[in-house]
Formats: structure tokens, sequence, C-alpha cells
């Protein structure tokens, strides 16, 4: 045999040997650029008010280019949005519905060297249901099993202690979460099982995380760099003993008006741009460049709506009339095609998304918010305002919105306006503002503009947000017999679609809120930004980071640019 031939076959031996390996020992493909090039650069928005890493501490004031990645959640989803394992390795029901138990994957450690346990689960629970946390997130448990987790609401309000929740560690590896009812989605519902560590918790508080000094992480990353409004760096966790062990060696955030992510991302400084931050100007552009468009990954995201939402409960929003003439003056197909652009939504007049489970997806409710300006004006006039007059100035408020999107919101208010005749002042708020407004009892928001996207595939998630006493003033008893009942419903898919699908009626004719569009979520990606899991369709035929599919973060690399 020659000697190239037999350099060639040593070589060939040898390769795996040879390969690069990440800091958890895992091989680089052949594709892959080498280890020290293995670093993701994301923008990080320098316009907005945010204070932590992690869920549990805030979840509308994360650092939201970089978040999530100190902890596993319980249950992940996979590209059908079913549950799969994560930090949990199983799970069972009990009690007809209402005791779960998630077993723990042995072995998972904190990046200081201790194990993770059931105790750190428990220990972060209680910390989100505390009213001193006060955290912007405790409705979500409230609404989980017909009354949320065992005694959360009573917790929240401060007539029970934190120690009382139905949140219990059997043992080091085993959790145990009881609800007040039958909870059927409760797998998918344990996506936001994030936890912080408990000894941290204690010695250093909910913050521990924003000092590098001090974090300490069971996640695929740590935190090795942080200079609020500058740059924050997060490395490879070499400790990482979960089901995502990073290929890329770091992430790199860098701050920057979301005005500038396109064009940073155009000179090269960052690798990915979300939807959410290119303007309609932008994805012109992305159009007319093949390039781009190849790597334009459009996909569902959370399933997310765009709506205009009322205090029905105190005038002029408590006539019915009044709703039904705002949600027949907005012009959402004109919205949709010139502020969002067919690449990032399509019309609303129903808060499903089709493709969502429940959705109408024969246009059976598109009648009762249809655009129809003349239909508006006469339901203005019923409700004693002809043209207008003597209608009340109003003040919408947005909830810290990118400029793209604020625009979607100030357009719907101006056709509105244009078609009543009436005053609609567009502001945009602090999030953690206009979230203390809406959340409060009574409400301290008359009019706002807002989106909100699936926590776990299910209706009861969606429409279970207009539930009476939640998130929106608006009340209808039938809707809230449908929507908790149906929740609750263990089996018998058809009947439990069937009465999801009567309560969304009863939201959209009785107008809790007016719909505007449903959001077609993207990332913009660099070409060397490779991974499976985004890069190649699903079942639907649809590429892109999926929602809630986070072991993305085990699959991503930097593709070699030579």
């Amino acid at each position: 045999m020659p000697n190239r031939q037999v350099a060639c076959l040593i070589l060939l031996v040898l390769a795996p040997a040879l390969a690069e390996t990440t800091v958890g020992g895992r091989h680089l493909s052949a594709d892959a650029a080498p280890y020290a090039r293995q670093v993701l650069r994301v923008p990080c928005d320098n316009t907005r008010n945010e204070v932590t890493f992690d869920h549990a501490v805030s979840v509308y004031q994360r650092y939201g280019c970089v978040q999530d990645l100190f902890s596993d959640t319980l249950v992940d989803l996979d590209s059908l949005y079913r549950p799969e394992p994560a930090a949990a390795e199983s799970w069972s029901v009990a009690d007809v519905g209402v005791t779960w138990t998630f077993r723990l994957r042995p072995g998972q450690m904190w990046s200081d060297g201790t194990p993770l346990t059931a105790h750190d689960y428990v220990a972060t629970f209680r910390l989100c249901a505390s009213p001193e946390h006060a955290w912007d997130f405790a409705w979500f448990y409230s609404f989980i099993g017909k009354g949320g987790l065992r005694n959360w609401d009573r917790i929240v309000a401060g007539e029970m202690p934190p120690d009382s929740l139905g949140v219990t560690a059997v043992d080091a590896l085993t959790l145990q979460l009881v609800t007040e009812g039958p909870f059927p989605a409760m797998p998918s519902a344990m996506k936001f099982g994030y936890t912080l560590q408990k000894r941290a918790l204690e010695e250093f508080g909910p913050y521990y995380n924003n000092d590098p000094a001090t974090s300490v992480s069971s996640g695929p990353f740590v935190l090795t760099e942080f200079d609020p409004g500058y740059r924050i760096v997060l490395s490879a966790n070499p400790d990482y003993t979960g089901y995502r062990p990073p290929l890329l060696q770091r992430i790199e955030g860098i701050y920057m008006s979301p005005a500038t992510y396109f064009l940073a991302f155009q000179r090269g400084e960052i690798d990915l741009v979300g939807h959410e931050q290119l303007t309609p100007a932008d994805f012109a552009t992305i159009e007319a460049e093949p390039t781009l468009q190849a790597n334009y990954l459009r996909h569902y995201g959370d399933f997310r709506t765009d709506y205009i939402l009322f205090d029905t409960f105190s005038p002029p929003f408590d006539k019915l009339a009044v709703r039904r003439a705002f949600a027949h003056a907005v012009d959402r197909e004109a919205i949709v095609a010139g502020i969002y652009g067919k690449m990032k939504a399509v019309a609303a007049h129903s808060m499903l998304m089709p493709g969502f489970p429940s959705a109408d997806t024969t246009g059976a409710l598109a009648d009762l918010q249809r655009f129809d300006c003349d239909r508006a004006r006469q339901y203005l006039a019923a409700a004693g305002y002809p043209d207008g007059d003597g209608f009340p100035a109003l003040e919408m408020w947005m909830r810290g919105e990118p400029p793209a999107t604020a625009a979607v919101y100030q357009a719907s208010a101006a056709s509105i306006a244009q078609c009543l005749g009436v005053r609609i002042q567009v502001s945009n708020k602090d999030g953690r503002v206009f979230m203390d407004a809406l959340n409060a009892r009574p409400t301290r928001l008359q009019m706002g503009a807002v989106s909100y996207g699936m926590d776990f595939l299910d209706a009861a998630n969606l429409l279970g947000v207009w539930m009476s006493g939640g998130r929106h003033s608006w009340s209808d008893s039938t809707f809230d017999h449908l929507v908790t009942s149906a929740g609750a419903m263990m089996g018998q898919p058809e009947v439990r679609d069937r009465m999801f699908r009567q309560a969304e009626r009863i939201l959209v004719d009785q107008v809790g809120g007016v719909f505007i569009a449903h959001r077609w979520a993207g990332d913009l990606m660099k070409p060397h930004l490779l991974g499976d899991s985004f890069r190649q369709p699903d079942a639907k035929g649809i590429a892109g980071r999926r929602w809630g599919d986070d072991s993305l973060w085990g699959d991503m690399y930097i593709g070699d640019r030579q």
C-alpha cells in the first residue's frame, strides 16, 4: 500500500481523537468552526428596564437576550410541542389528576459542585408564591387545576405561609405538585418549571445570578462577565450534566438600540435578529435578497396574538355596543399588509391562532370582529355616541413595545379613531408599570394594547387568561364554566374541543378583547449558524427556533465560514 494511502488510513482511524472537542467533551462535527470560534453573538436591548436572568425572579423584566440558561426546566417540548423529559426524566399522575410526581434525572449538578435536588425546586416555587416577592407571573399558577397549585392563591394573598404550598420534595430526586383540581396539561405547563439554587437564594437573595461572583448554574451556561447596559458573556458550563450540553463555547450579548439590530447584523457584528426587532423596511430588504430570505426562518413561535383590552367594568367600555364598535373599526387586513408584512402575521378575529388546538380554522368567528366601519358607527351611535359626539378622550397604553410592534398598535388606534371620530392617545409604558396597572384590582388600565402567547399547548391556557378574576377586567360566567370544565376534563378530547370552541365564540362575540393579528415568529440568522433542531423542517414543514424546544442549546453551533 502506498505511503500516502497509509497516512490517509491512519488519519481516518485517528479522526475522532483529533476532532475538536467542547469543554464538556463533545466532538464538533466536520463542518464546524474550531472550538475557539464557537461564539454566538446576540443583540441586547438597551432601551428595556431589565433586572434578572431568571424566570422565577421576573418574567417581564428578564435580560431577554440570554434569559433562562442557568437551569433546566422540568419538561421540554419537542418539535410538535409535546412534553419530553428535561430536568425531570419522568412524571406520573395520581388522585384523579391532582397529584403530579416528577422524578429528576440523577447526577445533575450546580456549577459550585453541589447536587441539584427537588429541594431547589420547592424553594423556588415558594419564592414565586411569596407576597413579599410579588412575582409578576404569579397569576399563572392560579388557574392551574380549578384554582391553581394547592393553597397558591391564599399564600399570594398573605393568608397562609409559603411552606403550606402544594409543592413538596418527597426525596432529593422526587418533586410532587398538588393542584386544587384535575389539570391534564400539567406536563406542558412545567415547561416553566425553572429553578433557583436553594442555598444561593437563602444566602444572597433572588438576584444572586446578577453577579458572576455569586452566580451559580445548573444549566448549560454560566455567567462569566456582566456589565449592565454594555455586555454580557455566558460561557459553557464545564460541570453541566443535563440533557443539552452545549456545542457553543460562549454567548456574547452586546447592548444596542433595537433600531440598529438589522444594521449590526448586516455589518457582521451579531449572528441573529428576532422578528420583533425587524421593521417593514428590513423585511422588504430581506425579501429582495435571496441569501437573507433563505436564512429568515419563520415559525409559529408561541402562537402569539396581538390585541386590545379594556376595563369592561367601567364606562365607556362597560357597554357591549362600544366594544363591538371598536372591534369593527380595526382594519386588520390593511395593518397586516402595511405594517407587519406577509412574513410576520395574519389578520386575527379571535384569540387562538390557526394551528393551535381548538382554533377557528374555517372562519366561523371572522364576522364577529371583521372590519366594517359603517357597522362600527352604528354600534357607537346605539351606545349613545353618534359620530363620536360626547365620547371621552382615551389613552391606550402599550407594554414597553419596540418600534415595529408599537407601530401596529398605533395604527390600530388610528383606525379606530378615524372610523369612529374618537380621540385616542397612545402611550408606551415601562413593562412593569403596564403590568402593575393591568393586574391591579380594580384595574388601573382603561384601555391597553398587548400580545399574549402560549405557556403550554392547550386551549385552557390561552382562553384561561380571560377567565374572571384573572389577567383581564372582563367576565362571563358561561365562558368561565366552559373553560374550567374543559380544562379539567381527563380524556374525552372531542367534547373538550367542542367546549373550548364554544367558549372562544363567547369571548369574541362579547368582545373581551379586540383581536388584531396572529404573529408569525421568526429569526434572521447568519448562514454559519447551524443546528438540525432549527435548520431542518419539522413534521409540519416548518424550520426555525421553536418555542419551548430549548434542546437547541445542545444543538446550535458555528459552521466553518472558510
